[in-house]
C-alpha cells in the first residue's frame, strides 16, 4: 500500500458537555491551535451526523475530540450513536488517512478483502474501514481537504511547538496499537494493508516489544504484551486499537519539569519514554521521548503528498 499520511486522529466523548473541557486541556497542554469547529446545523441534522467537533493542531498533527450534538440521543441519528458506543477509558476512536483519489483507493482496498462503509452523501469525500477490520483501527480514508487545515496552507510552520512551547515537540513519532501477537500485527498491517515493516523491538517504557509499520510520516507500532498484567495486556483484550501517541520532543527533562509543573502525574521513565497518567489526558496515553529511533521516518506531515493508489483491475 502506498504511504498515507494522517490527516487527523480522533477520539470519541460520550456527552457533548465534557468535550469543551477536553479541547480547553488540550490547549492548556498542549499549546493546541484552534483551526475549526464544526457544530450542528439544520443541514447537518438532516444528514443524521449528530456530532460536534473541533479541529484542533499540535504541530503537526490534528487531533479531533468527537461529541454527539447536545440535543441528546436520536433514534435516526448513526454519527451520535456510533460516538457513543466507542466512547470509552482508553479508546481513541481512529485515524483518517489522505489518499488522492477516493474511488482508486477504494478499488483497492476492496481488491484486498476489506467491506467499505460509505456514509450518505459523503461517497465523494471519504469511507470507512471498521475497526474490527484492521486490529482494532477504525480507519478513515479521505480525499478532501479538512477545514481551514493549515497544513494546506503556504508558509505553515510547526515549528512553534518545538521552540516556543515548553513541550518542545517536534513531530509525532508513532501511533501504538495494541496487538495480541506478531503474526497478527503482520497479517494485519504488513500482509494486508502492505505497510513497509522497520522492524521489531523493545518497547521503552513498557512491559511490550513492539513491531513497527511504515505509515507514510509516522509508525504505528503494533505493541505486544510480555505478560498478563499490565495496562497494555488489559488494553488488547478490553480495547483494542490505538493504545497511545508518542510525541518527539526536544528535551525530555525539560518536558518532564514544564508537566509537573502543571501538577501532571506522570508514567514511565524520562530517560527513555514517559507520559501522563490516563486519568489525567481525559482517558488517553499520550507519551514523549526525546529519541529518534533508527529507521522510522522523519518527522513532518507529508499531507500535501497523498498517497496514490494504482488502478485496480
Amino acid at each position: 500500500m502506498p504511504g498515507m499520511p494522517v490527516a487527523h486522529i480522533s477520539w470519541a466523548i460520550a456527552d457533548n458537555a465534557d468535550r469543551k473541557p477536553c479541547d480547553q486541556w488540550l490547549i492548556d497542554t498542549f499549546g493546541a491551535e484552534v483551526v475549526y469547529e464544526m457544530l450542528m446545523t439544520p443541514e447537518a441534522e438532516k444528514m443524521g451526523l449528530d456530532r460536534e467537533e473541533t479541529l484542533m493542531m499540535i504541530g503537526d498533527t490534528m487531533v479531533i475530540p468527537i461529541a454527539p450534538a447536545p440535543s441528546g440521543p436520536a433514534a435516526d441519528a448513526p454519527t451520535g450513536q456510533m460516538l457513543r458506543r466507542n466512547a470509552g477509558s482508553m479508546r481513541w476512536l481512529g485515524l483518517a488517512l489522505k489518499v488522492a483519489d477516493l474511488k482508486a483507493a477504494a478499488a483497492w482496498f476492496q481488491a484486498k478483502g476489506f467491506t467499505l462503509h460509505f456514509d450518505p452523501g459523503m461517497e465523494k469525500i471519504y469511507f470507512l474501514v471498521g475497526r474490527k477490520q484492521a486490529l482494532g483501527v477504525r480507519l478513515e480514508i479521505l480525499a478532501t481537504d479538512l477545514p481551514n487545515d493549515p497544513r494546506q496552507k503556504p508558509g505553515w510552520n510547526p515549528s512553534r511547538w518545538r521552540d516556543d512551547h515548553p513541550l518542545g515537540i517536534e513531530g509525532l513519532q508513532s501511533i501504538g496499537v495494541s496487538a495480541a501477537t506478531f503474526a497478527a500485527a503482520r497479517e494485519c498491517f504488513g500482509d494486508k494493508l502492505e505497510l513497509t515493516e522497520l522492524g521489531q523491538r523493545d518497547l521503552p517504557g513498557e512491559e511490550a516489544d513492539c513491531v513497527a509499520f511504515d505509515l507514510g510520516d509516522t509508525v504505528i507500532e503494533a505493541m505486544v504484551p510480555k505478560g498478563d498484567d499490565s495496562v497494555l495486556s488489559w488494553h488488547v483484550n478490553n480495547v483494542q486499537g490505538i493504545y497511545c501517541l508518542t510525541f518527539k520532543v526536544k528535551s525530555a527533562a525539560a518536558a518532564e519539569a514544564y508537566l509537573k509543573a502543571k501538577g501532571h502525574e506522570l508514567v514511565g521513565d524520562v530517560s527513555t519514554r514517559f507520559g501522563i497518567h490516563p486519568r489525567e489526558a481525559h482517558e488517553r496515553m499520550i507519551f514523549f521521548t526525546e529519541h529518534d529511533v533508527p529507521g522510522y521516518p522523519p518527522l513532518g506531515s507529508k499531507l500535501l503528498e497523498p498517497a496514490q493508489f494504482p488502478v485496480v483491475a
